[in-house]
């Protein structure tokens, strides 16, 4: 390596703000304000800790001659910060040879996933440049940035989701974990709309919207191997009573009814409105479907039915 290289790779040089421009393949698009805000005032007491690294450019002035300018490589947030503080320069190593577009890409991917730095739709568009705009296929990629290719993949899968849900993980409303069973359903849009709305309202953990997910996805299934068509009328007129899913089984004499609940709170809630139900029942009697007459002789009649409703005998 010649000695002019090592000269500016391992040394420190003292650069002015205004001539480091950003780099145009940054993959971080949000930058939390408190936080700059707080690392300005720990820029102001030690001084900026860590240099910056940045590429040398020149340009040739109209007036002739050589204008000098610094494009960041990596240390964005730092730069941010020591401007906030009102530093007219700043540390950095000055990168030396060709540094091409997919290079500024991967140093900055790689500087902040060290850093925790991006979040998850950020790091999914970078991979996801990396892989379109630069012919890396996700092997490649996650060899770079030690991860796995599984990890990689599945990144770039959260793009699939509709803005919407993208929004709310962007806000952090909904955690990482919650994408993998909304993908479940990326072909069935008005399950995933609800499971996602079930998902911020009831605020549903990573394994309770599993769960809820892979009843959806089966359920479709299920539907069409029912032989009585009444069955899944009477599901969908339970869930929508109650609000959450309803599944009936069906056996050879008789069959069970499974309902869903996500917490000690759904399960409350469940229990009072089929009590409020039976209430109304017991007040303002219904008209009698003959379908379901009972079919009892007087001696079956006969039989305590003390505890035929106790939630006990329910299987939920």
């Amino acid at each position: 390596m010649p000695e002019e290289i090592r000269l500016h790779d391992d040394h420190i040089f003292w650069i002015e703000v205004g001539k480091i421009e950003p780099n145009p393949y940054q993959p971080r698009k949000e930058f939390d304000e408190r936080a700059l805000a707080s690392l300005a005032d720990s820029i102001k007491q030690y001084g900026v800790l860590q240099p910056l690294v940045v590429s040398r450019k020149e340009v040739d002035k109209v007036e002739g001659g050589l204008a000098v300018f610094y494009e960041l490589i990596a240390g964005e947030r730092r730069l941010r910060a020591s401007k906030i503080a009102g530093l007219s320069q700043v540390p950095a190593i000055i990168r030396t040879g060709e540094h091409t577009d997919k290079m500024k890409l991967e140093l900055a991917i790689i500087e902040n996933l060290q850093r925790e730095d991006l979040n998850p739709i950020d790091r999914a568009e970078a991979f996801r440049k990396l892989c379109d705009d630069f012919g890396y296929k996700a092997t490649e990629v996650a060899k770079k940035i030690g991860m796995s290719r599984e990890y990689v993949s599945n990144s770039i899968r959260i793009l699939n989701l509709p803005p919407y849900i993208l929004e709310s993980l962007r806000k952090g409303e909904i955690s990482e974990g919650h994408t993998r069973p909304l993908l479940m359903l990326i072909d069935r849009p008005e399950e995933q709309e609800v499971l996602f709305k079930d998902v911020i309202s009831r605020r549903l953990t990573v394994r309770e919207t599993e769960r809820a997910a892979r009843h959806v996805a089966t359920d479709k299934v299920r539907k069409f191997s029912l032989i009585d068509p009444e069955l899944a009328k009477a599901e969908e007129s339970l869930s929508e009573k109650l609000g959450t899913k309803v599944e009936i089984q069906k056996r050879n004499e008789g069959g069970k009814i499974l309902i869903d609940f996500f917490s000690p709170e759904d399960l409350k809630q469940l229990l009072i409105k089929l009590i409020e139900d039976q209430v109304v029942t017991k007040e303002e009697p219904q008209a009698i479907n003959s379908a379901f007459v009972d079919d009892r002789n007087e001696a079956e009649k006969e039989i305590d039915e003390s505890d035929l409703y106790s939630v006990s005998s329910f299987s939920i």
